[in-house]
């Protein structure tokens, strides 16, 4: 097989992005991730499966969709319909059929010549500090298909940066590290009991290769992340634990404290999955931000960065 014939599963590609590195951004999501964090952003890149999607407020009950399926996958009681993703359904030829676009594939296919393709439309937007962010999903869990993409940006001299979980092998990382600008590495909740509760793996290998990075010649190219979810990563242990671990490996550190995103919420219900949070909280406010910055700056951090 050719390189650029290589294929990943690939669930969106956002152009024009602002938050995800230095400069306008091509971000490229990858489906699949070893993670189950509860209070994922994208839920709808965890599982790498291809899955149908039903958008409610797109329908406009023609009823086309339930009277082409075979086995059930779409159905109409009254004026509600109702998906089983489940079902031996043709997916690609109802979502073919919906004139209103109501459904849809949740990713597709890509090849490294496809996503390469994509990205150098946004090229004349890279030339102050832009590029292209692996981001997901975790990249790493495709890692041969995001290492070819890697490749082929540094080839065409593209800023690239990455943003992971870091639950993975480490010799995944030594392949991937010398065509990376950046990597933005998550350390979500330094308590391992807690971490295996709520993110579903333990944090051992994951702190292992946080070590790593923070040893590499790359360590200046690194940004520790946490997410701050209420209750469960924001508070005060948490954040002072992860600052100590952190600055004790690399003095100079970047630490990087996100607040709390409320709009993932609205994609859960896309996916058949029950948020976290019965009530969603809202963003912190400066004040507590700021608190926050302390704790980290209690655990040894002097280098924090926070978006507020």
């Amino acid at each position: 097989m050719e390189i650029f014939d290589m294929k990943g599963t690939i669930f969106d590609i956002r152009r024009f992005s602002t938050h995800d590195g230095d400069g306008i951004r091509t971000t490229v999501f990858f489906k699949g991730c070893p993670l189950s964090c509860v209070w994922c952003q994208n839920p709808e890149g965890i599982s790498l499966r291809r899955r149908p999607l039903y958008f409610e407020n797109r329908c406009i009950h023609c009823k086309i969709c339930a009277a082409e399926s075979v086995s059930g996958g779409m159905k109409c009681r009254g004026d509600t319909m109702f998906m089983n993703i489940d079902a031996p359904e043709d997916w690609e030829h109802l979502i073919e059929l919906c004139p209103s676009g109501a459904l849809a594939m949740d990713s597709r296919e890509y090849s490294v010549k496809e996503v390469m393709e994509e990205i150098r439309k946004d090229t004349v937007f890279y030339r102050h500090d832009g590029g292209v962010t692996l981001s997901g999903g975790e990249p790493l869990h495709q890692s041969e298909f995001a290492l070819e993409i890697l490749k082929q940006c540094k080839k065409e001299g593209i800023h690239t940066a990455i943003e992971t979980s870091l639950y993975a092998e480490q010799e995944v990382l030594r392949k991937l590290l010398p065509y990376l600008d950046l990597i933005y590495a998550d350390f979500k909740i330094a308590d391992e009991e807690r971490h295996k509760k709520y993110v579903g793996v333990p944090n051992q290998k994951i702190k292992e290769n946080i070590k790593y990075l923070l040893e590499s010649e790359k360590r200046d190219q690194v940004i520790i992340r946490t997410p701050m979810i209420p209750g469960l990563t924001a508070y005060r242990e948490n954040i002072t634990e992860i600052a100590v671990y952190i600055s004790g490996t690399d003095p100079d550190v970047s630490y990087e404290i996100l607040n709390y995103n409320p709009l993932a919420e609205a994609k859960y219900h896309l996916i058949g999955k029950e948020f976290c949070f019965a009530e969603n909280p809202k963003m912190y406010s400066k004040s507590q931000m700021k608190e926050f910055e302390s704790w980290a700056r209690q655990g040894g951090v002097s280098n924090v960065i926070m978006e507020i």
